[in-house]
């Protein structure tokens, strides 16, 4: 109870803040409008954007903790993922920490989402930055791991083949107490303001919903190492995409029509006039037999976006297949508060596919939509 106590407490506090920076920016917009003093609203409209950004960041590390995000795994070599993130992780932990990094040499592959992993490995450094106030040295570790029944069962994972990914310092150290603590939501021993404490749950619930786990080492006065540990993954990893880099979201192809469905009515509004600024014919259902309606008529559609959980006796995910069965080649993108696990049959998605996490910006949105829609030869 005093954990559950913990963590609504914290949760609680740190939305509290940040519905206080929205609201707050929202009246003031209002003020401003009707006094017709506009000059100002970009000041209000950046700070609201911002608090939802936090708000979200919170959300997913949550997610992440009780294992309900979403993942996107893919093969991958973690020490390409290190020595692509060094210089971040330098300007992040700041000159007066030396970073060392030991790259084990014919690294095993692992199928992990490389984006939540470079999140964890992020939080880790930063995590040992704070623990070494007048500047230390962070050391970034990755190697192969044969765990056989006594390794694996200490590790608390089933015998066999992992790769590790292990960052230590040389900084104060945890006392007992602390260690039993250390992955507990909203628990910190940072002063107030500077940490959420949902740093190490966050890394600890991505590595078991990866088939993983975290390991923590420490000793007071003498530094801590924490491990992460992932399967091995029989296969070549994939190569990085390259961004596209530019800051406009890019336009549809004339011709293109995209089926919303989602029973909130402010996300249905949103997603349907982003889909019409960006050039998109868009119709739109509120739940999946209206959805269902829609896809049986003889309108052309190239892409469904449906939520997950929606009401009336049929979610976003049996929607889709029953999308497909009318229109086999159909694209489809699931976009959810979180992953329900059973819905999107633990975690794997069918042929063309795809799954975002609300909230999402228009820019993400349309790169998403560009990328699925890039081969479409307008199927009806």
């Amino acid at each position: 109870m005093e954990a559950v106590g913990q963590l609504t407490g914290g949760l609680a506090h740190d939305f509290n803040n940040i519905l206080a920076g929205i609201s707050g920016s929202l009246e003031l917009m209002q003020t401003r409008l009707v006094q017709g003093r506009i000059a100002d609203l970009d000041r209000y409209l950046t700070a609201a954007l911002g608090a939802t950004r936090r708000a979200a960041a919170l959300t997913h590390r949550l997610l992440a903790f009780s294992r309900r995000q979403t993942l996107d795994p893919k093969p991958t070599n973690i020490n390409r993922l290190v020595s692509g993130m060094a210089e971040l992780i330098q300007r992040s932990v700041g000159p007066e920490i030396a970073i060392e990094t030991v790259a084990a040499g014919g690294l095993w592959s692992t199928l992990v989402d490389a984006g939540q992993l470079e999140n964890a490995l992020l939080n880790l450094c930063l995590n040992s930055r704070d623990a070494m106030r007048d500047g230390g040295q962070l050391t970034i570790e990755t190697g192969n791991r044969w765990l056989d029944d006594r390794s694996a069962r200490e590790r608390d994972l089933p015998s066999g083949q992992y790769v590790s990914l292990c960052v230590s310092d040389t900084g104060a150290g945890m006392s007992p107490d602390v260690v039993a603590r250390a992955f507990d939501p909203f628990f910190t021993t940072k002063p107030t303001g500077q940490g959420t404490g949902l740093g190490l749950s966050m890394v600890y619930g991505f590595a078991r919903q990866s088939g993983g786990q975290v390991r923590l080492y420490t000793e007071v006065d003498k530094g801590t190492m924490v491990c992460i540990y992932l399967p091995r993954h029989i296969g070549e990893p994939e190569e990085a995409a390259s961004g596209s880099g530019s800051a406009e979201a890019p336009r549809a192809v004339a011709g293109h029509t995209i089926l919303v469905v989602d029973d909130e009515p402010l996300v249905l509004l949103f997603v349907t006039e982003v889909l019409e600024e960006l050039g998109y014919a868009a119709l739109q259902a509120e739940d999946a037999l209206g959805g269902l309606k829609i896809l049986e008529s003889d309108v052309r559609i190239d892409l469904l976006i449906t939520d997950v959980g929606l009401p009336n006796g049929m979610n976003g995910r049996q929607l889709a297949d029953a999308a497909r069965e009318l229109r086999p080649e159909l694209k489809v993108l699931f976009i959810t508060g979180y992953a329900e696990n059973a819905l999107l049959n633990h975690g794997h998605l069918g042929r063309e596919m795809h799954a975002m996490m609300k909230p999402f910006t228009m820019e993400a949105l349309a790169v998403r939509l560009r990328d699925m829609l890039n081969d479409t030869r307008g199927f009806g």
